[in-house]
């Protein structure tokens, strides 16, 4: 007679399923940051909401389809989803290995934007129109300066040499950084720059280099502000927004409407909001861009303080884990690199939510996971999975 086929008991025998596999103690899906995860996540279905909501009157942008926008978004997200389980599984040390290909891939797409394939949107020329589809090379831009500048800084500490890095390989990890930053300073986007400066701290902060390297470049970008301001380099509409900023009440139906509006609707709001898709400032289209930059307003309007603060709030978690991360990591490349992704995503966040509110500039700066916008999404969604891949893999040494 033949053998029936063998049974499976509590998980164990050749039978035993690929989701107890999936589950046992040491793998990869045990040991990934759960609650960094589920935060994102958290933050992109929310502005799915908040993307529709923003979007599903505006027929100049949707046309006859209200879903237009939603449907693109939940793409987005679900290939930015794919780019940080490839990033994963690729692992932060192979693409360590892959930063000269990495870097002067993003160097190349950024001096791309200065020719004529370059396209301007919402004033800023920063975006590649490719087959249809809109790029914008900084946003990986922020990724390749981050993990270049921790490939030098880390190289000779990791292999022992060191305990810190010496100044020759801070002064080198600069002059890396410089380049793009330069090119996407002609654009001129500004609001990009901003971020990069932030991450180069961060990443100068993270490697345990002396702090005058760190005091001396604050010095220099006060003095190549004041700088960028006195030869003219920022075009009309960067400078009225930094006018609005210093005097919110100048001229309110011109070059401060945006930010008037946008506080008007966070203002409405109230503690509860005024009902997802029923916020008035909302429907009747009174922001602009509120899908992009300022989407912020719409969970301020129609979610009120406790779904804004929901946002900040699971940013914050997820700022946190990242945090443990950078600090629970044996290795200065793993922690550089969390410290820099860090520092991008906090000055971002601070920045988008802050310029809704009236307290920063506006920048043009998406708000991270929530914002409408394929590049952006791609970006914060590798990085997580950068971070994720310093979790899971070993210290070099094991």
């Amino acid at each position: 007679m033949a053998a029936g086929p063998s049974l499976t008991v509590a998980g164990y025998g050749p039978e035993r399923s690929s989701w107890t596999r999936l589950l046992a103690k040491g793998s990869i899906a045990r040991r990934l940051d759960w609650p960094m995860l589920l935060c994102a996540l958290a933050l992109s279905a929310l502005s799915c909401a908040l993307v529709y909501s923003a979007t599903r009157g505006r027929t100049e942008l949707v046309g006859d389809d209200p879903y237009a926008f939603l449907v693109k978004h939940v793409v987005n997200i679900g290939i930015g989803l794919g780019l940080m389980i490839g990033t994963v599984w690729l692992g932060h040390r192979t693409l360590r290995t892959a930063v000269p290909i990495l870097y002067g891939l993003s160097v190349f797409l950024v001096l791309l934007v200065l020719t004529p394939l370059g396209v301007t949107v919402n004033g800023a020329h920063a975006w590649l129109m490719v087959a249809g589809f809109s790029l914008q090379p900084a946003e990986f831009v922020k990724i390749t300066i981050i993990l270049g500048m921790a490939m030098l800084l880390a190289a000779r500490v990791d292999a022992g040499d060191r305990d810190h890095p010496d100044h020759k390989t801070v002064l080198q990890s600069l002059g890396l950084a410089v380049l793009p930053i330069i090119i996407v300073l002609l654009m001129p986007d500004l609001g990009s720059v901003m971020v990069m400066v932030m991450i180069v701290l961060g990443v100068l902060l993270s490697s345990g280099a002396s702090n005058r390297w760190v005091l001396g470049l604050i010095g220099a970008g006060t003095a190549g502000a004041v700088a960028i301001w006195q030869l003219g380099i920022l075009d009309d509409y960067q400078i009225n927004r930094f006018a609005a900023f210093a005097n919110p009440n100048l001229d309110p139906a011109g070059v401060g409407y945006n930010t008037n509006q946008a506080r008007i609707a966070i203002g409405s709001g109230g503690l509860t909001g005024t009902g997802l898709f029923h916020g008035t400032q909302t429907t009747g289209q009174f922001v602009p861009e509120q899908q992009t930059d300022f989407v912020f307003t719409v969970a301020g309007e129609e979610l009120g303080f406790a779904g804004a603060g929901l946002i900040i709030v699971l940013l914050g978690i997820l700022l946190w884990r990242a945090c443990r991360i950078a600090r629970e990591t044996t290795e200065l490349y793993g922690t550089i690199v969390a410290g820099g992704i860090i520092a991008w995503f906090a000055f971002q966040a601070f920045e988008n939510i802050g310029m809704t509110l009236g307290i920063m500039p506006v920048a043009g700066l998406p708000l991270p996971f929530v914002s409408y916008g394929g590049t952006s999404m791609f970006a914060v969604w590798i990085a997580v999975g950068l971070l994720q891949s310093i979790k899971l893999q070993k210290p070099l040494s094991a």
